[in-house]
């Protein structure tokens, strides 16, 4: 059969259109081929006929074509997508932790520096001192404790001790009588003494009845106090001076006060603001001196050293109260033996560089930090024992400081 020229024509556009096409299939035809047969979205009977078609279009488009201008098929590089062929590499990291970096259980508090206050020199030549830093939030916190724990100071301090029944005057002489009776005596020694001459004592417990009473009956009433032979002296001669000088009333100076056997600085000040209510100075007991130099406020060796330093920065308004709270805080807390750091709020905050913490569940046991030792005759002593004047009885029983050469 003759087949015309035409209808050869026509074929070949045909065949040339339908090439054309298959070349010029676009990128997202093919994809979404690829992914329907990933998908296996072919269903039923054209599964395997499309097989071989999906097949050879993931062939074709695997990499771009384009038609040049003769006709010729040139490829393109295709540029791989990521995320689609490509292996994915996880990098795992993997955080190192130190043993030191964990905190150990047992409690650990940062200790405090001991910062002495301060120097300043003013504009007219004259060294003053400053107030150490965080004394206000120490003060404080001492307060706080002592309101929550009663100390013997706070029922039997000799500051309580006089007769309220009394005239003013017989209560002035009992408050510096309870003072000198208290010097290395505790208070709980000190409170009954005080009864029991208030109670029993011929014609009361005042100047006179004290005048009239031989040394013996005076020694019976204060036997249970420390160095009582001592204080027995001091006592009469005490009451035989302010009757001579003073019109039967005790010194209303700190000079006149001091001037009295066996009164020093400290019971002194303390009679000055007990018995007429004007703070002149701070009473510098053993517990303030040991406290304020365990604070680190100051470096001193002696109770004067250590009331010349307090009253220097120390606001006057609490110059009175500074005794009643350190004296409390070292019976309750603050032992000269035996100190319960881990029960004051100072060392829980780091406050105090003398705290003691342990950084384990056991508490370390530290050595006393004052001891005084007393050697007595046949355990007392007796007047007799001591020569010349003793200017304070806080300093009964103690020896004098001897320096020792090292030898070379």
């Amino acid at each position: 059969m003759r087949t015309s020229r035409i209808s050869l024509d026509t074929s070949r556009v045909l065949a040339a259109t339908r090439t054309h096409r298959t070349l010029r299939q676009t990128r997202t035809a093919t994809n979404a081929t690829i992914s329907g047969f990933q998908r296996g979205s072919i269903k039923g009977e054209e599964k395997a006929e499309n097989i071989g078609h999906v097949a050879s279009d993931s062939e074709l488009s695997s990499v771009p074509i384009d038609a040049g201008p003769d006709g010729e098929v040139q490829r393109v590089p295709k540029k791989r997508k990521r995320g689609l062929d490509a292996p994915v590499d996880i990098k795992q990291e993997k955080q190192e932790t130190s043993i030191t970096d964990i905190a150990s259980p047992a409690k650990q508090i940062k200790k405090a520096r001991r910062v002495p206050a301060k120097k300043v020199k003013a504009s007219h030549g004259s060294v003053t001192v400053g107030p150490p830093a965080n004394w206000e939030e120490m003060y404080t916190l001492t307060r706080a404790m002592r309101n929550e724990n009663v100390a013997p100071v706070d029922t039997m301090g000799c500051e309580s001790l006089a007769d309220g029944s009394r005239t003013p005057r017989d209560q002035r002489f009992q408050t510096l009588v309870a003072l000198m009776l208290s010097s290395q005596t505790k208070d709980t020694v000190t409170a009954p003494v005080m009864r029991g001459m208030q109670e029993r004592m011929p014609g009361g417990f005042n100047l006179e009845s004290v005048l009239a009473l031989e040394p013996t009956a005076l020694n019976a009433f204060i036997n249970k106090v420390g160095f009582h032979n001592l204080k027995t002296k001091y006592i009469k001669q005490t009451a035989e001076i302010l009757r001579d000088k003073w019109n039967s009333e005790i010194p209303d100076t700190i000079e006149g006060l001091i001037s009295l056997p066996g009164v020093g600085p400290k019971m002194a000040y303390l009679t000055m603001s007990a018995a007429w209510g004007r703070h002149e100075g701070i009473g510098v007991d053993v517990h303030v001196h040991r406290i304020t130099n365990l604070w680190g406020w100051h470096k001193t060796q002696q109770p004067e050293q250590t009331r010349a330093a307090l009253e220097a920065w120390l606001p006057k308004d609490k110059w009175h109260d500074i005794n009643n709270l350190l004296v409390g805080f070292g019976q309750t807390i603050c032992l000269p033996v035996g100190r319960k750091c881990g029960e004051c709020k100072l060392a829980d905050r780091g406050l105090c560089p003398s705290a003691v913490v342990a950084r384990s569940a056991r508490v370390k046991k530290e050595e006393a930090v004052v001891r005084v030792k007393v050697e007595a005759h046949d355990g007392e002593v007796k007047a007799e024992h001591v020569e010349g004047p003793m200017p304070d009885m806080e300093d009964i029983g103690k020896e004098p400081r001897r320096r020792t050469l090292r030898r070379k």
